[in-house]
């Protein structure tokens, strides 16, 4: 073998060394401090509030009868705590920030996180590691959750309730 194909392995045995040490160091650094979050979607300005025909604020819509009220774990190290929905969106991990905090090995700082769009519930994965599962499947984008649907992150199981 020539000295230049013994440089050029090494380079490129070095290079893809290089490549794996930086992508952990990613790994390690989302795992930390979470995944950075566009200002788009961080709600950077609040939208004006809307004014009926004689200049006043408009009432929020009232709940629907028979609305979910709270997201409760069900099994888990954390069974029985609870998080009003009224507080939406929530954010569940292991972080300090999290309106649920899950104490589970296979939990990300900020794991997933549960928001409204009008009358309909959703839960989404935020890039965590081990990922987010409604029943068996593991869910890849924002998804539709009613009552009694039943979301599993890490060893934990959680479920809208009224």
């Amino acid at each position: 073998m020539s000295e230049l194909t013994l440089l050029l392995i090494r380079i490129a045995y070095l290079a893809v060394l290089w490549i794996f040490v930086l992508s952990a160091i990613s790994v390690i650094r989302s795992d930390m401090f979470g995944a950075r979050v566009p200002e788009t979607a961080r709600g950077g300005q609040a939208p004006p509030a809307k004014k009926d025909k004689k200049g006043k604020a408009a009432k929020p819509p009232g709940k629907r009868r028979g609305a979910p009220t709270h997201l409760l774990v069900v099994e888990g190290g954390n069974a029985g705590e609870r998080a009003d929905l009224a507080d939406a969106p929530l954010l569940i991990g292991r972080g300090s920030d999290a309106a649920i905090r899950l104490d589970d090995d296979y939990v990300s700082t900020r794991h997933a996180r549960v928001a409204a769009s009008g009358d309909q519930w959703f839960v989404e994965d935020l890039g965590s590691t081990n990922g987010t599962y409604i029943g068996t499947v593991r869910i890849t984008q924002p998804t539709t959750i009613t009552m009694g649907t039943q979301v599993r992150i890490g060893k934990t199981i959680l479920e809208l309730r009224k």
